[in-house]
């Protein structure tokens, strides 16, 4: 058993040197300085009192950079997992009350032991169920819905709350006029800076900017704007131990709500830690081990008082763009997060809630993506509303069912692309050995005594009767001159029992018809299928050949002796 793959720190904590130690503090200290104001913001999401976001930026970071297997992604609090805890413990506990906090926390050690469990039994492949466009429909509309259950603070009005987005523009639309003039005007003007500075580096600490501007002007000049909402007080000090109060019956209501998370948080960690993959040559991000490195840094975070935490694409980009190179720069912020806890506390009382509403919503705004929307159009119409559907349904329906259509249209997505595969007829290229599809070179040679049909997928139960209706349209073309079927199989991966009965009935028809039945490229594992099935008790095994050239030729020359070389070869194989 390799220890470095259950624990990665041991593969880079032995080797590490001073030339990383520089990009690992200046990634470590700029994180730090976004996390902090973000974790208090993001606390506020979830309903949870503000120091609980700061929690969940220390021991989740710690359990993650020993276990992840990605050395740059970020963990801790994050907006989308934030607005999904505070939907589904708000309908089992009034916000913010000592009962909700306890059931954000036992939530977190759900989360992280399904995590866990997932990744000990390498369940990582669910993730591919999940298409790009699912997840970027899915992630586009989770940024509208926080951002416009943001506007309840930027404005200063006491909008609804929900995952549900028509109910909030509606009271949106409705309470507009009582918005508070101060309230607004110093978040958009927080807003309006984190653009602008935005635009000029992306490496300044926008947030931390507004954050000093806000408490500063609420702190001396907080007479002229008493009608602004603030943090107030934030305790200080680390979180105690403590395990979590759970009962079956509460375990069983939050189920739903922890399997959402647990797709969520594995989503996001993996889409970022694939994207900084790319831009390096030093680590592999192994899925598996992600999802048991995320179930360890929830199951220890809810030990010390935090809520669900995954990675964020905002801290790992700017990790990454920072020079951070491994885990040590999440150390470093954890850190600061200390520092911050026992010390500076007390400086965020005057931050003005307005302020934290405008970092989260020019932060998740920027997740709508547009670009990839407008490529799918061009490129796949069928992603295209795959993706539209799904970014409909979470809007409208939440963020539960959200997830369910985008699961639900992408498996049937799936099956309508495998049971509908793309089938041709193939043709000879002139002087030449090879055979193209017809329909889309018009210069290849076409026979009617032969057929060469090409299925362009596996044959299984779904797409068995699909490969028979195919194959009779175009034997149907060629009529009673037609000889010979040639069935290209290099496309064929697997066949199941459905298939090979089908394939055993057709063999049988044509050959009362005087039609012979040849294969060209049937891979090892699909012929052992067949022969394990007794196809050779209707077919001949001089009737496989290794190319479709081969196959043609046997017909036309009657030439046995190269055939049944090969057939002697492949009999030897499967035995």
């Amino acid at each position: 058993m390799n220890i470095k793959k259950i624990i990665p720190i041991l593969d880079w904590l032995p080797t590490y040197n001073v030339s990383y130690f520089k990009g690992d503090l200046i990634g470590g200290i700029t994180v730090g300085i976004v996390l902090i104001p973000q974790g208090i913001a993001y606390a506020l999401i979830a309903g949870l009192p503000p120091i609980y976001g700061l929690y969940c930026a220390l021991i989740p970071q710690v359990m993650y950079a020993i276990f992840g297997s990605s050395r740059q992604v970020a963990i801790g609090p994050v907006a989308m997992d934030s607005l999904i805890v505070a939907t589904g413990v708000s309908t089992l506990a009034l916000t913010g009350s000592d009962s909700y906090i306890s059931i954000a926390i036992l939530l977190a050690l759900m989360v992280g032991s399904l995590q866990f469990l997932m990744g000990i039994f390498r369940l990582g492949f669910i993730v591919n169920f999940l298409s790009k466009p699912v997840i970027t429909g899915f992630t586009s509309a989770i940024a509208l819905i926080i951002g416009f259950n943001q506007f309840r603070n930027l404005f200063g009005v006491n909008f609804i709350q929900s995952e549900q987005i028509q109910y909030v523009i509606e009271d949106i639309w409705l309470q507009m006029a009582s918005y508070n003039y101060h309230t607004t005007g110093i978040g958009i003007l927080s807003m309006l800076i984190i653009i602008i500075f935005r635009k000029i580096n992306k490496k300044i600490p926008n947030a931390l900017i507004v954050v000093i501007l806000g408490i500063v002007t609420m702190r001396y000049f907080g007479s002229s704007f008493n009608d602004v909402a603030i943090i107030r007080e934030i305790p200080s000090g680390l979180p105690t131990f403590s395990i979590p109060e759970y009962d079956t019956d509460l375990i069983t209501e939050l189920l739903p709500i922890a399997f959402t998370l647990v797709m969520v948080g594995y989503l996001e960690t993996i889409s970022i830690g694939k994207s900084l993959e790319a831009k390096q040559d030093e680590y592999r991000i192994r899925p598996n081990q992600e999802l048991i490195a995320l179930g360890i840094s929830n199951i220890m975070g809810s030990f010390f008082k935090a809520y669900p935490s995954t990675s964020s694409f905002s801290r790992s980009a700017i990790n990454q763009e920072s020079g951070a190179k491994t885990g040590m720069a999440a150390l470093i912020s954890v850190v600061m997060v200390v520092i911050t806890l026992l010390y500076l506390t007390p400086y965020f009382y005057y931050l003005p809630k307005t302020v934290l509403a405008a970092i989260i919503i020019v932060a998740v705004f920027g997740l709508v993506n547009f670009k990839e929307a407008a490529f799918l159009w061009k490129a796949n119409h069928l992603d295209f509303w795959l993706m539209l559907s799904t970014f409909i349904a979470t809007l409208s329906l939440g963020i539960k069912f959200g997830i369910i259509v985008g699961v639900g249209l992408s498996l049937i997505v799936l099956i309508f692309r495998t049971s509908r595969p793309y089938v041709a007829e193939l043709g000879k290229v002139p002087d030449s050995n090879f055979y193209r599809n017809k329909s889309r070179f018009e210069e290849v040679e076409i026979q009617n005594d032969i057929l060469i049909f090409r299925f362009d997928a596996q044959i299984y139960y779904a797409n068995s009767s699909y490969f028979r209706d195919k194959l009779d349209e175009m034997a149907l073309v060629k009529g009673n001159d037609l000889k010979i079927i040639v069935v290209d199989a290099e496309s064929i991966n697997r066949v199941d029992s459905t298939g090979v009965e089908m394939l055993k009935e057709r063999i049988s028809f044509y050959k009362k018809k005087g039609v012979t039945f040849l294969f060209a490229g049937v891979k090892g594992p699909v012929r052992d299928d067949l022969f394990r099935s007794g196809i050779l008790s209707i077919i001949d095994i001089n009737h496989f050949f290794m190319r479709v050239n081969d196959a043609v030729k046997f017909y036309k020359t009657g030439d046995r002796k190269k055939q049944e070389k090969y057939a002697k070869y492949i009999h030897q194989a499967y035995k």
